[in-house]
């Protein structure tokens, strides 16, 4: 945060709550067909090319973050991830390969600058004290979208599953509205402190810092640990452990609720107690734990025992985030926590464009409880190589 007056900036909590609201759109729409397959009649290898052009187009405009958020402004950017948000939506409705693909593709260029922009308002807007817990708290936006799809999309699926495409998109223009009226409050506040950085020198933030650098390639098996529990768990449970695509959504729901308290709770403990690296360790190693646990289910496990290792496993995979986020906001030079956001997500955004593929080679080789055993012991070298680093004193 610079040095100009607390009280001449604009207000905080509408900026976050904004912001939160576009991580939300972002998440139900790289959800959906995850939720939906059962009902489309999609495979695991269709969601597989969804994520992966997602993940692989954001990878690369997550470097260009900074310089647009230069350019154009946080909620400029933000309206135009709904753009693409609802193109791809009316596109995933066709529900065949090559059209999830490409709208895959198409929702990459809304995944990859949202974060930057974000990033860049909320850490000029927010004091130090309060950046890990309003990173977290715009993360939970994540949770907030896949408790919102897995809730409903199984329900609409039953009926007319590509409804819950066309709903979507409609979400998708109410918020383009909403941050097109942001615009002026917000947009010349960032436009003014962020620096245009070009890809090139924006990936140098990450290589030229040794302790930022194992940090991001820590966040790779993490990300696609987390990718693993949100985009492959309804279709384990219906083919692999048969179960209802009804009861499966709502564990789904039930591990993002576990993600949204994981959210809130890890940011307060990094903010109050623990090295957010060594949390993040700990972490690690207890994801590890939880996908082992699911791989081991036998079929028709009870709903209870459902519940609790999905709460369990979305509090650890799904919850990292944002204490990752803030760390990175903490360390970069003025003026450039939205280029060195994207340096570092476009390494962590390496793992969710790997990780499909993977838990589809794996699946179709064996099936997807040996996926979750491959993650679980990626996720654990981490945890224990994390584990060895010097702890890292706060700013």
């Amino acid at each position: 945060m610079n040095n100009r007056a607390v009280k001449s900036l604009p207000p905080l909590y509408p900026a976050l709550a904004a912001m939160t609201g576009l991580q939300g759109m972002v998440a139900l729409a790289l959800f959906a067909p995850g939720v939906l397959a059962p009902g489309l009649g999609i495979d695991e290898q269709a969601i597989a090319l969804f994520t992966t052009g997602c993940f692989g187009v954001g990878m690369v405009t997550a470097l260009f973050g900074g310089a647009l958020i230069a350019r154009f402004g946080s909620f400029a950017v933000a309206a135009g991830c709904m753009v693409f948000v609802i193109l791809s939506m009316m596109i995933s409705s066709l529900a065949t390969p090559i059209a999830l693909a490409f709208a895959g593709a198409i929702l990459g260029l809304a995944f990859g600058p949202e974060t930057p922009a974000s990033s860049a308002l909320l850490g000029h807007l927010a004091t130090p004290r309060q950046v890990p817990m309003v990173f977290s708290l715009r993360q939970t936006g994540n949770q907030l979208g896949a408790i919102l799809g897995s809730l409903t999309l199984p329900a609409i699926a039953r009926f007319h599953p590509e409804l819950g495409f066309v709903l979507i998109a409609a979400l998708a223009a109410l918020a383009l509205a909403i941050f097109a009226s942001l615009r002026p409050r917000y947009d010349a506040l960032t436009r003014q402190s962020a620096q245009a950085v070009p890809p090139r020198a924006a990936l140098s933030l990450l290589w030229n810092d040794a302790a930022t650098r194992r940090l991001a390639l820590a966040s790779i098996p993490l990300a696609a640990m987390q990718l693993g529990l949100n985009a492959f768990l309804v279709i384990y449970l219906v083919r692999v452990l048969d179960h209802s695509h009804g009861t499966a959504g709502l564990v789904l729901a039930i591990a993002q609720g576990g993600g949204l308290v994981g959210r809130l709770g890890w940011g307060y403990v990094a903010s109050r107690w623990m090295d957010p690296r060594q949390l993040i360790a700990a972490l690690a190693m207890a994801m590890a734990l939880c996908a082992a646990s699911l791989a081991c289910l036998p079929p028709h496990a009870t709903l209870a025992l459902l519940a609790t290792i999905a709460f369990a496993f979305g509090l650890t995979a799904s919850g990292w985030n944002g204490v990752l986020l803030a760390e990175v906001a903490r360390a970069a030079p003025d003026g450039q926590v939205g280029a060195a956001t994207g340096a570092v997500l476009t390494a962590s955004y390496g793992g969710l464009v790997l990780g499909p593929p993977l838990m589809s080679l794996v699946s179709s080789l064996a099936d997807l409880r040996f996926a979750y055993g491959v993650l679980a012991l990626a996720c654990l070298f981490v945890g224990l190589a994390m584990m060895r680093q010097p702890l890292v004193k706060r700013g």
